[in-house]
């Protein structure tokens, strides 16, 4: 064997042995038991969840009760609770999860500051059964908060974003709502503004009807949002002055009233724009006066009825017409053709005028149908083959127009009528492409 191959092995021979010496001093350490990722504190069916008290140091506590899934405030005063709020508590407790184990058998809570909790939540089940959670002193890192199980001993670490869950005033967690009306079970609605009262009620095919003063076609898009703005009218809770918001509310103007009857009844609300622009309200759902949040005010102030009554002259809507008549003049479609007195016409002219009726609307109204007749209209329209006529007559600078079976009498400025005479006069015989 040549040197240089005996000195090689001689060092690999070394540097095993030094290898195996060092194992055999240095055993390898058994893997730690893994810890738990995100250990549960508490686990209860969330439908199963009675009443919650929330106790704090320092304040009064505050008790939710369920009744037919529908939760209230019990305790320190007895109001409706925000239905919202209160359903991120409880999906909080049905599966209320740690940040990490602190301690299984801590010889003393005082460290944690469990011994006194800042904070307990008692979750009480349909069975009687009751779970409390305590929550202590926060970590030194100030992330976290310790927090046990009345009960059993090991102590946990949550995020502070799990505990703020439970730092709900009476405040946040009342019911802000001013109208809590069932918007699917609404009946009728009233406005009282500008004007005799308005109310709307919807007919036997669910849509929305002028009743009062008399009764006439509504304009649904303004009545739903109508609805909207009943429904979003919020007490402001940071209007905390309450003898600064009775003042705004007893000295400001009338603005309007309105109304809103579900299956449970009717309730009421009367707004009034305070001097500082502001608008307060007042209630028969909740006693007292408040600032209001949303738009309600904008939507009351100076309405009539006019601002309610459908403009639209036809109401075929997004249906496809079958027959359109134009002073007297017939064109009928057959799958995608249209035919006219003198064979198939062109779809696409065609067209043009059944959109320009789609949107024919009136700028106002008025009391009289005068003046002389200008063109007649009739559309079918939908799988019942609706029929919707229509006359207009030249009244001046404007036309007036007047639907069959309906009193009202619709102003058509000088402009929209000109725009469905020039698409009118556009109609013309099909024409077959030219062949290449």
């Amino acid at each position: 064997m040549k040197p240089t191959g005996l000195l090689t092995a001689t060092v690999l021979l070394v540097a095993l042995g030094g290898a195996v010496w060092y194992f055999n001093k240095h055993p390898k350490t058994p893997d730690a038991p893994a810890t738990p990722v995100s250990p549960k504190i508490l686990t209860v069916p969330e439908d199963q969840i009675a009443e919650v008290r929330i106790a704090k140091a320092g304040s009064d506590p505050i008790v939710l009760k369920n009744s037919n899934n529908k939760w209230a405030i019990a305790e320190p005063q007895q109001m409706p609770a925000d239905q919202d709020t209160v359903k991120t508590i409880t999906s909080s407790l049905a599966s209320f999860t740690a940040d990490r184990l602190i301690d299984e058998k801590p010889g003393d809570l005082a460290g944690f500051g469990l011994s006194t909790p800042s904070e307990e939540v008692d979750v009480t089940l349909k069975n009687g059964t009751v779970n409390k959670l305590l929550l202590g002193s926060d970590t030194p890192s100030g992330s976290d908060t310790y927090a046990k199980l009345d009960g059993k001993p090991a102590v946990y670490s949550v995020f502070s974003s799990a505990k703020s869950t439970f730092d709900k005033s009476l405040t946040d967690l009342r019911d802000k709502r001013l109208l809590p009306f069932n918007q699917d079970k609404i009946t009728a609605v009233t406005i009282t503004s500008k004007g005799p009262p308005v109310s709307f009620g919807k007919n036997s095919k669910g849509e929305w009807q002028i009743t009062k003063p008399e009764p006439m076609r509504a304009d649904a898009t303004r009545v739903d949002d109508l609805v909207r703005r009943l429904k979003e009218a919020k007490m402001d809770t940071a209007a905390t002055d309450q003898k600064a918001v009775d003042e705004q509310y007893s000295t400001g103007t009338s603005v309007g009233s309105s109304g809103v009857t579900d299956d449970s009844g009717e309730i009421t609300i009367t707004v009034h724009k305070g001097k500082d622009n502001s608008y307060y309200a007042k209630s028969s759902a909740v006693a007292g006066v408040y600032k209001l949040t949303g738009d309600l005010g904008e939507g009351l102030a100076d309405k009539t009825v006019d601002d309610f009554r459908n403009k639209k002259l036809f109401e075929f809507g997004f249906s496809e017409p079958t027959k359109l008549e134009i002073d007297g003049i017939s064109y009928n479609k057959s799958a995608d053709k249209w035919s006219g007195p003198k064979g198939q016409m062109d779809s696409g002219s065609i067209q043009e005028v059944i959109d320009k009726l789609r949107d024919f609307a009136a700028s106002k109204f008025a009391d009289k149908f005068t003046g002389s007749g200008a063109l007649g209209l009739s559309v079918t329209s939908g799988d019942n083959h609706k029929v919707e006529k229509v006359t207009i007559n030249k009244s001046g600078a404007d036309y007036l127009a007047q639907r069959e079976g309906d009193s009202t009498v619709y102003v058509i400025d000088g402009a929209s009528y000109g725009d469905l005479q020039k698409a009118i006069t556009g109609i013309k015989p099909f024409q077959a492409p030219a062949k290449k």
